[in-house]
């Protein structure tokens, strides 16, 4: 099955795609209405999806942001584009709620266009289904949002452009390939605040493309979070807080069974509290009343299931209370604790389990991680933090594990992505080591670095530059986050600049004695104009034509030797 992914990937990097046309008057009008101001990342994010769509190779972007930092705008701007050819859009969502939230969206973002939205879920009837799925294939629907019900065989389009997948890890890697296999000439838009390892992971090593919106909107404040045992008298103090201040609770208790048990507790624990309960296995009526019930504040505390963890907005509730969360996925705890903080009120979560219970290594770390990524733009980091707790798995299927442990994160994206150029058909070079032995001082320090991990991070982010500009990134990113480099590390990234060098010329050692620097290299890629190097050293080199030649050069100042190997190797 992986190899049948990875041939689908490089089917839809052969085929070609339809090519959107530049944004017409109406897309200028419709995204300049737009009531907010966007952030940086948010406009970055937008060009990166017009600029796909309006190339012939199919689109295939996952667009990684924190909950409420304006994905959805990122989709609607996308979709609207694709109506402006003609094409029609299928939004697909996990949940019946979150289907309903972005249809009124939807609806309420372009009302002043004639774009026919609908709206496909287990609250529609049957009658009102087969219209819609009739009216789908006749073309005479835009945009259709819908849960898994899309996927459904009977669910065919006339003209599908764009494919939207919202909350992307709630889906199963079958579920997608449903629609990409069908279209594989359509541009798919993913959208999640953390995705599941290997949906990072195929993004990592360029199967797909990314953007991400790390840029919190504006007044917005990060969730206070604690981690802790169960304790009563904390969830009793906790709810009677956001109540003292007019706001709402989600509590979250994950057994369909038992729930109505423990909405009664809740209300015994705190008497003025209305309190109510939701889980996935209710009707869509009993589901959208108690929704509705808690959207008018006609209730103050919800007790529900994981069905809040998908994209229900409630800004007016801003405490959250987890419990059992050791028994939850990291993604799921960190999308559960963003339904709070959506208002520029300070949000509190509380992440519980059960007390005196032994936890296993992996539930720890996932609740060690939840608590150390509590500011804006986590999303992202959690999901990194998970690929390293869980690994990246296989690429399609069940497992979520593989040999990554084994051999290195690095080299094993470096492994699979030489795969996946050799079945796209890309040349794959074969990988030089080279080798540096030279009389410098090259390391991170402690008085600079202290965070062991932290400097095992730089460390392999360094031995992954492959040229100038890798090495300036990496640079700029080292100086934001601790300061001005001390020599040592200055001299770290002159050797990643002088590795990249020697690959691009055919030098594959370079070693240091005394006063001389000997170059050896592959007589068969050599790329030093040698009648440039005779004018400008004269007698202070001399070629040695062994099996394996190599260059003598002698240095002028044994304190600059780095400087000097680089203006050598700079000879054109």
């Amino acid at each position: 099955m992986a190899r049948d992914l990875i041939e689908l990937y490089a089917k839809r990097e052969k085929v070609k795609g339809f090519a959107f046309s530049k944004d017409n008057e109406w897309q200028k009008e419709f995204e300049g209405s737009f009531e907010y101001q966007e952030t940086d990342d948010q406009l970055r994010a937008i060009e990166d999806v017009k600029k796909d769509m309006e190339k012939q190779k199919p689109m295939d972007r996952l667009l990684c942001g924190d909950v409420g930092y304006g994905k959805t705008e990122v989709a609607i701007r996308g979709a609207f584009k694709a109506c402006m050819d003609q094409k029609q859009v299928c939004y697909l969502v996990p949940t019946t709620i979150l289907a309903n939230q972005q249809y009124e969206a939807f609806k309420e973002r372009m009302k002043e266009y004639p774009i026919k939205i609908e709206l496909l879920n287990r609250f529609r009837t049957k009658k009102e289904q087969e219209e819609i799925i009739k009216k789908l294939k006749l073309g005479e629907i835009d945009i259709i949002i819908g849960t898994h019900r899309l996927l459904s065989k009977d669910v065919e389009f006339k003209n599908l452009g764009l494919l939207i997948i919202d909350e992307e890890h709630r889906f199963g890697v079958k579920d997608k390939e449903k629609i990409k296999k069908l279209k594989t000439n359509v541009d798919v838009l993913s959208m999640t605040a953390t995705p599941i390892p290997r949906t990072l992971h195929m993004s990592i090593v360029g199967i797909r493309d990314m953007s991400c919106l790390y840029e919190p909107p504006q007044n917005r404040r990060p969730v206070q979070t604690y981690v802790l045992e169960y304790d009563t008298e904390v969830v009793k103090e906790a709810i009677t807080k956001e109540l003292e201040r007019e706001g709402q609770v989600f509590y979250l208790y994950n057994k369909t069974e038992t729930i109505e048990r423990k909405a009664n507790e809740i209300s015994k624990l705190v008497p003025e509290a209305k309190v109510g309960f939701a889980h996935g296995k209710m009707s869509g009526k009993e589901l959208e009343d108690i929704m509705l019930e808690f959207i008018n504040k006609e209730i103050n505390v919800l007790v529900c299931t994981t069905i809040l963890e998908s994209g229900i907005d409630i800004p007016n509730a801003n405490t959250i209370i987890v419990e059992d969360a050791d028994r939850l996925g990291l993604a799921q705890l960190y999308q559960i604790r963003g339904r709070v903080g959506r208002s520029d009120k300070q949000a509190y979560a509380y992440i519980t389990y059960k007390r005196d219970k032994l936890i296993n290594e992996v539930a720890e770390k996932r609740l060690k991680a939840i608590k150390e990524f509590t500011e804006f733009g986590s999303g992202f980091k959690i999901a990194m933090r998970d690929l390293e707790i869980r690994g990246a798995g296989s690429l399609i299927g069940e497992m979520q594990h593989g040999h990554m442990d084994q051999v290195g994160y690095d080299t094993y994206c470096k492994l699979l992505d030489e795969v996946v150029k050799e079945m796209k058909g890309i040349e794959v070079e074969e990988d030089v080591d080279i080798t540096i032995d030279i009389n410098v001082s090259s390391y991170i320090p402690d008085s600079y670095i202290e965070n062991g991990s932290q400097k095992i991070e730089v460390y392999q982010n360094i031995a992954l530059c492959e040229n100038d500009q890798d090495i300036k990134n990496i640079e700029e990113d080292i100086v934001d986050r601790f300061g001005k480099m001390p020599k040592e590390v200055n001299n770290l990234l002159e050797i990643a600049k002088i590795k990249a060098m020697c690959k691009n010329i055919g030098i594959t050692k370079i070693t240091q004695k005394q006063s001389n620097a000997i170059f050896n290299f592959n007589p068969d890629v050599f790329e030093i104009d040698i009648d440039s190097i005779v004018k400008k050293y004269g007698n202070r080199i001399k070629f040695s034509p062994a099996r394996e030649p190599y260059i003598t050069y002698r240095l002028e100042n044994k304190d600059n030797v780095l400087e000097e190997i680089i203006d050598f190797l700079n000879i054109k």
